[in-house]
């Protein structure tokens, strides 16, 4: 059976310490009577889900509560006989998932799922009898239950079975929502396991079933399974944190006080708010005490804020920055920028005259409940726009998660190579803690783990398309592909149109996400030529020079005087000039707003008038800046030819970060072309910018 079954009281990690404070917990000895003797009249619920019914309308009071009656007779009929191994009836087992979802907030059709959710499993009733009495869209969850519970983890957690459990749960999140409760309710119950069976389960649950949790935003179900876990896999350091917190519980605790000046202070400023003290759990408590080593009174807790309207949220942030001392440092805006989880808040931290320092969260009642309870708080995420519009159960559904990191998960797992490339990246992509949101230059957005580059961009808006590209303008400025992006960053992605432009080795270095390490990687194995020709060592610059010339067409009112052309600025007609005396009796031009001008000045170079003859001809030294590509140098200089231009000299300096520089000194045949040249040149593939030097 899927359900581990053990006496709660067997297990000295199932203390009332580890429980969330108001958390409804079951007696199944007298779950167990009820759900055997109870009244099964069709006018009343029976007794064994009374407490499910009640928690369900506190959350949803117009639900209709036949279904699940329906669902419990038949859930209890087709297990009785069936015994945990605590020797309490199997039915204590779905009754106890369901109440816990039903805490949380899940619709109707979740809660019917849950009750039947190892039926087609375990019993003779299969998924035609659940979908004739219950509906397509209770089988479709049910079904996708009986998929995750038939995995088998194995021993270590092998890749594989997790490659399918997302495949199983990856068109429902709903799926999930019930495994992980499931994963609770059986995590509570662990004690009369074999220890070397508590840990391999314990593993699995932080390995996976907790990153899950967090991204699917069900703090409720995610802190409890870590503390859970914490007591199975680090005993020792369970037992200090364990002791720490009963120490603290003797002591005078500063944050009921600093709650009371709270409420003081909004109430005064006119602001409707609940104001509550939020111990933290056990792994919190840990990882501050690892943080900040010896914890004050006012670390074990939080205050929690709660208000009506976003404005508020903001209202009440600027009454504590007013009233108290704020900590800069600690201030989080969630709610202009939600967490890749639905997760939205302000956070922040003040100060007491006394000395404590005490977190507080700001939200509203609404952010609250998707807070504790994630996707669950979604109700159906699923439904159809007219409500007696029927889904289609085979039809692939839209992704509920923000910003869509499920369908991207299902995406990228079907490009991995082989199982242990799957698993690795699995563990990195759900260790992610944070997610921006970038802007694409057509308008739409992109979902990124922090961190993310311009490279991830582009696999994320182009898929294998990003092969070629060659840079990237983030916020309308030129960056290259290794430049990490912020959240709220625009970002648009420059494509070669050679179609045999592939990705360099070094990009590996800069990509986060999954899909653009699988699409690098499998790339540059299938082009291993390729390959090492981008990761050869920087080249010198190559120089092509042609015959130099003097000034041009400038003069100097110094008779028999040498004119020469400053290389610094290159001056064309009709450019403002001003020219120097130097060595040798040489007179060199350079235009008036030239760098070099007010040195030459400082150091008393005598001024020599200069001016430009009348012939058109001129020379100009161009920059173009590009992104390195095959064939850019001869693209470039057969631009430079159509427009009937010489190349004096160019030189071409070695590429850095895939972005090359070209100098070219060029004889115009008229100045008036020079316009006409420079922008030839930025037609050029990959070339972004070409400026005067």
């Amino acid at each position: 059976m899927s359900a581990e079954a053990t006496n709660p009281e067997a297990h000295p990690e199932a203390r009332p310490e580890l429980r969330r404070r108001g958390r409804t917990r079951l007696d199944l000895r007298r779950l167990g009577r009820a759900a055997l003797l109870g009244p099964t009249s069709r006018d009343r619920l029976p007794d064994a889900i009374g407490h499910v019914a009640e928690a369900h309308r506190a959350h949803h009071p117009d639900a209709d509560l036949s279904i699940l009656r329906r669902a419990y007779l038949l859930a209890e009929t087709s297990h009785r006989g069936q015994m945990r191994k605590s020797g309490e009836p199997y039915i204590t087992h779905p009754l106890a998932v369901t109440l816990i979802l039903a805490e949380l907030g899940a619709e109707t059709t979740t809660l019917t799922a849950s009750l039947l959710h190892d039926t087609v499993e375990d019993t003779e009733v299969t998924l035609d009898q659940v979908r004739a009495e219950f509906g397509d869209e209770v089988c479709f969850i049910v079904d996708g239950v009986t998929k995750v519970e038939k995995i088998d983890y194995g021993a270590a957690a092998e890749p594989e079975t997790f490659r399918k459990m997302l495949v199983a749960t990856g068109n429902d999140v709903r799926v999930m929502s019930i495994k992980l409760a499931d994963r609770l309710h059986n995590m509570r119950t662990l004690g009369v396991m074999r220890p070397e069976k508590q840990a391999r389960i314990a593993k699995v649950t932080r390995d996976v079933l907790i990153p899950l949790a967090e991204r699917l935003g069900v703090q409720a179900l995610k802190t409890e399974l870590e503390d859970l876990v914490f007591a199975i896999l680090h005993p020792e350091e369970y037992e200090s944190t364990r002791a720490l917190i009963a120490a603290h519980a003797g002591e005078r605790d500063p944050l009921p006080g600093i709650a009371d000046s709270v409420r003081a202070v909004l109430r005064d400023a006119g602001i409707a708010a609940e104001v509550q003290v939020r111990p933290r759990h056990f792994v919190s408590v840990h990882r501050i005490a690892r943080t900040r080593g010896e914890l004050r009174g006012s670390d074990f807790g939080r205050i929690l804020v709660l208000v009506g309207e976003n404005a508020d949220c903001y209202a009440v942030l600027g009454e504590l920055h007013t009233c108290f001392t704020p900590v800069v440092s600690e201030f989080k805006d969630f709610i202009a920028t939600p967490k890749f989880n639905l997760y939205q808040s302000l956070h922040t931290a003040v100060a007491t005259p006394e000395g404590y320092v005490a977190e507080v969260i700001v939200r509203t009642r609404q952010m609250h409940r998707v807070a504790e309870a994630g996707v669950v708080a979604l109700g159906n995420p699923y439904a159809t726009a007219t409500p007696d519009a029927a889904a289609d159960p085979d039809e692939e559904r839209a992704d509920p998660t923000r910003p869509g990191w499920l369908s991207r998960l299902l995406d990228w797992q079907q490009s991995a190579p082989d199982p242990d490339t799957f698993w690795s990246v699995l563990r990195a992509e759900l260790a992610q803690d944070r997610e921006i949101t970038v802007f694409r230059a057509d308008g739409g957005t992109l979902g990124l783990p922090a961190g993310a580059s311009c490279i991830d961009a582009a696999y994320a808006q182009h898929g294998e398309a990003a092969h070629g590209c060659i840079g990237a303008r983030v916020n309308g400025r030129l960056a290259s592909l290794s430049s990490p992006l912020s959240d709220g960053d625009t970002v648009q992605l420059l494509l070669a149109q050679d179609a045999s432009s592939g990705p360099a080795a070094e990009w590996l270095d800069h990509a986060r996400t999954p899909a653009a390490r699988i699409a690098i990687s499998s790339w540059l194995e299938s082009h291993p030529d390729r390959a090492m020709s981008t990761t050869s060592a920087a080249r010198a610059p190559l120089s092509v020079v042609g015959a130099r010339g003097g000034g041009g067409n400038a003069v100097a009112d110094l008779p028999d005087a040498t004119v020469r052309l400053a290389g610094c600025c290159t001056p064309v007609p009709p450019d403002a000039v001003a020219g120097f005396l130097v060595r040798g009796g040489a007179v060199t031009v350079h235009r008036i707003h030239c760098a070099a001008v007010a040195q030459m000045r400082a150091v008393g170079r005598t001024s020599v008038a200069v001016h430009w003859r009348a012939t058109a001809d001129c020379r100009v030294t161009l920059l173009a800046e590009s992104f390195g590509r095959p064939h850019l140098l001869a693209d470039l200089t057969e631009a430079i030819a159509r427009e009937g231009v010489e190349v004096v000299s160019a030189t071409v300096e070695p590429p850095v970060e895939q972005r090359v520089r070209h100098s070219y000194t060029l004889q115009l045949p008229d100045a008036t072309g020079l316009p006409a040249l420079m922008r030839a040149m930025r037609d050029v593939p990959g070339v972004y910018d070409v400026s005067r030097a």
